[in-house]
């Protein structure tokens, strides 16, 4: 690592509803033995990216809970059904104001391990000019996590609302540096059912 490398820092949201996984917290289901946001943020921790910032709001006692004993910092979104948009923005503004970028990991994709991330910042830090951000592609479809670059990406990540990410963003820009990446980018858990395939 080099003294001019970009600090990275790390976003997961784990405040949501999992209103479609029925009755129990959908981040604290198990995968492979492990509660979903715990897999999540032990891949955050074991990457490049830091410091590492978990924003908790449905069962946020239980999800804060299962990640007991990591070295993350805890944010609470007060109103989860505001949607995706509040806990990102809550877990950004959690960052050092130095921080260049942030990749933002989603709770519910428990496939992602650390060199997902790492792929993303490799990327991100070999880019010159550096792009708005940088997304891994499966498929041909975009998927998580992705990293966003916080100077370009900044007003139009105030401005979100409702239950959207930065992919409506994303859409509209010509600077997002596209990486290819294995099926686990594009796998996320909406219900219980789809915790064995």
């Amino acid at each position: 690592m080099t003294a001019v490398e970009p600090r990275v820092g790390a976003v997961i949201l784990a405040a949501g509803l999992g209103s479609r996984f029925g009755t129990a917290p959908k981040m604290l289901a198990p995968y492979a033995g492990t509660p979903m946001v715990r897999r999540a943020a032990e891949a955050a921790l074991a990457s490049r990216a830091g410091p590492v910032v978990a924003v908790l709001g449905a069962h946020a006692e239980a999800v804060r809970a299962a990640l007991d004993g990591l070295a993350l910092t805890l944010v609470e979104n007060p109103d989860p059904a505001a949607g995706l948009s509040a806990s990102l923005r809550l877990g950004l503004a959690a960052l050092p104001p130095e921080t260049a970028a942030a990749v933002v990991l989603l709770g519910d994709m428990p496939r992602i391990g650390p060199a997902h991330v790492d792929a993303l910042i490799a990327a991100y830090a070999g880019a010159a000019p550096r792009p708005s951000a940088v997304v891994p592609v499966n498929q041909g479809r975009r998927g998580n996590p992705v990293l966003l670059d916080l100077a370009r990406l900044g007003a139009d990540l105030a401005a979100l609302t409702g239950d959207r990410g930065a992919g409506p963003i994303l859409k509209r820009r010509g600077d997002v540096l596209e990486v290819p990446a294995d099926p686990a980018v594009i796998f996320d858990v909406d219900t219980p059912e789809a915790m064995g395939s």
